[in-house]
């Protein structure tokens, strides 16, 4: 009798570590295979957007260095939370003269939509605005799901509802490559007036 409870106790020892063993292998594949599709989502993270989508009023358009550097600080702005989302929003955040960087979307049908606001950007003082191909990636940038028309990164930080207030750090995060993306952008906007 003891000797069929041991073996009963072996068997469940081996059992547990089989399952142990193929659930390390398991963890192993599926890491591979995160790695793999995030090299592969890397590869395609730059949308490709056929030259007749692009808009003829998209000047200045970013080159592909800008965006990326772009794309990141609007990241940046997103996890601070100092980003206007949309048409909407930005409209209503310019009117209250806001000041900050307008990232639009080239690829936008039809124009009409946001052909009003590099006008409104440069009726506002302190706002700069540039052209960006995809609205995909700028609402992938922006932390949603959806395609993005156009993005506010506002320049000076929100007021929140709850009662922390920003750290320094905080705010040194998000608006120090907010400022070097508006020299970039302004230097973009120069070689156009030129």
């Amino acid at each position: 009798m003891a000797k069929d409870a041991e073996l009963k106790e072996e068997k469940k020892k081996k059992r547990k570590s089989d399952v142990a063993d193929l659930a390390a292998d398991d963890k192993k594949a599926k890491k591979e295979k995160r790695k793999s599709l995030a090299a592969d989502a890397d590869d395609k993270a730059e949308f490709d957007v056929p030259i007749e989508a692009i808009t003829p009023i998209a000047v200045p358009l970013a080159g592909k260095k800008l965006s990326k550097k772009l794309f990141k600080t609007v990241k940046r702005a997103s996890k601070a939370r100092q980003l206007k989302r949309g048409v909407k929003e930005v409209v209503k955040s310019l009117r209250k003269g806001e000041k900050g960087l307008l990232l639009l979307a080239a690829n936008i049908t039809p124009v009409d939509v946001v052909s009003h606001l590099p006008v409104l950007a440069e009726e506002t003082k302190g706002v700069e605005y540039a052209w960006v191909l995809s609205k995909e990636e700028l609402g992938a940038a922006s932390g949603t799901k959806r395609a993005t028309s156009c993005v506010l990164v506002c320049a000076t930080p929100q007021k929140r509802k709850d009662a922390k207030a920003p750290s320094a750090e905080d705010i040194a995060e998000w608006k120090e490559p907010l400022d070097e993306c508006l020299d970039e952008v302004k230097k973009l906007e120069a070689v156009v007036q030129a």
